[in-house]
């Protein structure tokens, strides 16, 4: 599938060169042109055969959804031509048993999709504003993260290009203490980081302490729209030296460099939303958009319907 050329996005996840990264040959765009010139896209991945194929996204990609070129026009006619645009792009798309991604928080406007029998849900990331003023994002952190942070610094020092295999050795660990199968391979990671490398588009960073030891690993990506955290570990017998808050301050200050905005990448669980809430990042929505085939929502029926007779039978 050939990668589309354009490059009008509201994040680093609608890049070209992001989607090829991580679903190289399996992604694809549909487009509005108005006078030759793009004026709205949406990227998706593509799942399965064609009989079964469905759109959807990465598992390294927290949002991705529609990009529409802003208008200049009064707000109630730049609000038509949007609909009018997210409409010829959902009516472009191929054929699919399903459809689901998350919109980027700065396209909210779903109107169009669940016009056309979409369902649409709030979810919820955290981001933080004004990267530049280093002064008041530090004054915005809660106590207990600031001493988290202070305590890190006398224990472990920050280093970066250690390499994806001591990321993804750590990052591992962390699922294993949860007994959950890590769902990215190495060589995914490597692909991703030698993309975001050659574009100078995130960092790996680690807490390492006066023995080697790695604490925790953090990779924040970004480019001019905003930085994203996009994964992190911990090595679990070490996850009481304040290293993971220390990382996500230091990712923070440096995204700072780059761009003006830090997103947290996202988490309705309980205890990694406290953690974000407590650098002082604001509660951001956005939509998570899904369609199912009437077959395959039978089907899905069907199988709980078994899986509850076989479980109370």
């Amino acid at each position: 599938m050939k990668a589309g050329q354009t490059h009008g996005a509201n994040s680093i996840f609608q890049q070209p060169w992001w989607l090829e990264a991580v679903a190289p040959g399996q992604w694809a765009e549909v487009t509005c042109e108005r006078d030759g010139a793009t004026v709205a896209r949406l990227p998706f991945v593509v799942r399965g055969r064609p009989r079964m194929r469905m759109l959807t996204q990465s598992s390294l990609t927290q949002t991705l959804g529609p990009w529409v070129e802003t208008s200049p026009a009064k707000p109630a006619r730049a609000l038509a031509h949007e609909h009018e645009l997210l409409a010829e792009l959902e009516s472009k798309l191929p054929k699919a048993i399903a459809f689901s991604q998350q919109f980027s928080p700065s396209m909210l406007n779903g109107l169009a999709f669940h016009w056309a029998g979409y369902r649409l849900e709030a979810r919820y990331t955290y981001r933080l504003h004004g990267l530049r003023t280093t002064s008041d994002l530090w004054a915005g952190l809660r106590d207990n993260v600031r001493r988290e942070v202070r305590k890190a610094r006398k224990r472990v020092e920050v280093v970066e290009g250690l390499g994806v295999d001591r990321f993804h050795d750590v990052l591992s660990r962390t699922y294993e203490r949860q007994s959950i199968a890590i769902p990215h391979s190495l060589r995914e990671l490597e692909r991703l980081a030698e993309a975001c490398e050659t574009r100078d588009a995130g960092t790996m960073l680690f807490a390492r302490d006066e023995a080697g030891q790695i604490h925790a690993a953090v990779w924040v990506v970004w480019d001019r729209n905003g930085a994203y955290y996009l994964l992190a570990g911990a090595e679990p017998n070490l996850r009481t030296s304040g290293a993971s808050s220390l990382l996500a301050w230091e990712a923070i200050e440096r995204a700072g460099r780059h761009t003006d905005v830090f997103d947290f990448h996202g988490s309705m669980l309980q205890p990694v939303e406290r953690f974000f809430r407590a650098f002082g990042a604001q509660q951001t929505p956005y939509l998570s958009v899904t369609r199912m085939s009437p077959a395959l929502r039978l089907a899905l029926s069907a199988r709980g319907a078994l899986f509850n007779l076989a479980a109370h039978g």
